[in-house]
């Protein structure tokens, strides 16, 4: 299930991706189909590992080229291990509520961004995580450790990333289907994933991410602009010189 529309990055063969906060690969297995050169970080050790142990699997079958597969790190978003402008599109997804200090998180990103790149950050919108958040002080912190700790408007993260020298280059929401499932989980507690009711919307979820009916597909169009969960903001960095922008540098040899 992506989030971000690759499409509107521009992602082409041979360009240097970097997921930060890249959970179990999702996008970044994506990215490497496309056959961009991809490197995946994390805070969680259990998330780096899954995601090394899908990605040397798809690797084994066939599904995408080893020459692709640049490294799996477990690391702080605040603090990136790479030179300045090693990449050429940068992605977070889901990850900047669960930082204290997004700003530093945000500069470093757009730090490691090559002049003239392209990032996009996902987050979730602000109406369905506010009635999480009514819902149960369990779903997110100081409660739940390691949860969201802000309710972010459209509006804030836009002037976040256009104070960290990103312009802005459009927006949009995602996964309707997606919010009543967690309001369900938040109203009959986030931790309770055997309630009858919460099994039953996880099924069809599931169902709906494998078969991708039309009606379904439908219904995401029409209803996400309103009840989308996450929030996808684009940005492009300014080429203010071109110095340094080729030839293109091996990330993890630019690690530092």
């Amino acid at each position: 299930m992506l989030t971000i529309k690759f499409d509107k990055l521009g992602l082409a063969p041979g360009d240097r991706v970097l997921d930060v906060g890249a959970g179990f690969g999702r996008h970044v297995f994506e990215c490497a189909r496309r056959g961009a050169d991809v490197v995946a970080l994390d805070y969680a050790e259990d998330e780096v590992v899954q995601t090394r142990a899908t990605l040397g699997a798809m690797v084994a079958a066939g599904d995408i080229d080893v020459e692709r597969f640049k490294g799996v790190l477990r690391g702080d978003a605040t603090k990136l291990p790479f030179d300045d402008g090693a990449f050429d599109v940068v992605i977070t997804s889901e990850v900047l509520e669960h930082i204290q200090d997004d700003v530093a998180a945000i500069s470093e990103m757009v730090r490691v961004l090559k002049p003239g790149g392209m990032f996009a950050a996902t987050v979730p919108a602000w109406l369905p995580e506010k009635i999480n958040w009514m819902l149960s002080d369990e779903y997110h912190a100081p409660i739940s450790v390691g949860g969201h700790v802000r309710i972010y408007s459209a509006t804030e993260l836009k002037a976040k990333l256009v104070t960290a020298g990103l312009d802005p280059r459009g927006q949009h929401r995602a996964h309707a289907l997606h919010s009543p499932y967690w309001w369900l989980k938040c109203a009959v507690g986030p931790t309770n994933d055997d309630h009858p009711l919460v099994t039953k919307y996880r099924e069809f979820l599931e169902w709906d991410i494998m078969t991708q009916p039309r009606s379904t597909k439908i219904a995401e169009k029409v209803l996400s602009p309103a009840l989308g969960k996450s929030i996808v903001l684009y940005g492009h960095k300014p080429a203010t010189s071109p110095i340094g922008t080729d030839p293109k540098p091996d990330p993890v040899e630019v690690a530092r």
